[in-house]
């Protein structure tokens, strides 16, 4: 059965002048403040919607990986993974490396890098976003 996940945005003013908040409906946390300044230049108290791509895209690998170890028959004690979406104005989201730090008892370096390849070709998210480079460093703790 397929499922839907929704979220809203509420925008005022211009792109460069105005700003809005972002919600979730599965959150009781309230909205996230979003505006022009902190997509083109950064913010650490300003989401982005790179920054939401960035939470979708760890999160769904991280899911895939750890669904891969399983299958290995070697599940993951632990799965510690960050992306880093890239936005450059005029030219629109260029890329998201993923940084994949493992735990994973009885499994070769070598096997979780095969493993790890095959969860970032096929995580849901990285093939949303198959428009753009995507790239990985995966290391076993």
């Amino acid at each position: 059965m397929p499922v839907t996940s929704e979220a809203a945005a509420t925008w005022t003013g211009s792109l460069t002048e105005g700003s809005g908040t972002v919600a979730f409906s599965s959150s009781h946390l309230g909205t996230f403040p979003i505006d022009w300044k902190a997509r083109s230049e950064g913010s650490d108290t300003t989401t982005t919607p790179e920054e939401l791509i960035a939470a979708a895209h760890a999160s769904c690998f991280s899911m895939a990986l750890s669904h891969a170890l399983a299958e290995n028959g070697t599940p993951p004690e632990r799965v510690d993974t960050s992306a880093s979406v890239t936005f450059k104005p005029g030219v629109g989201i260029t890329g998201s490396h993923l940084n994949v730090n493992a735990t994973v008892p009885g499994l070769s370096p070598e096997k979780f890098q095969e493993l790890a390849d095959g969860a970032k070709t096929g995580c849901p998210v990285s093939q949303a976003l198959a428009g753009i480079d995507i790239t990985l460093e995966a290391t076993l703790a």
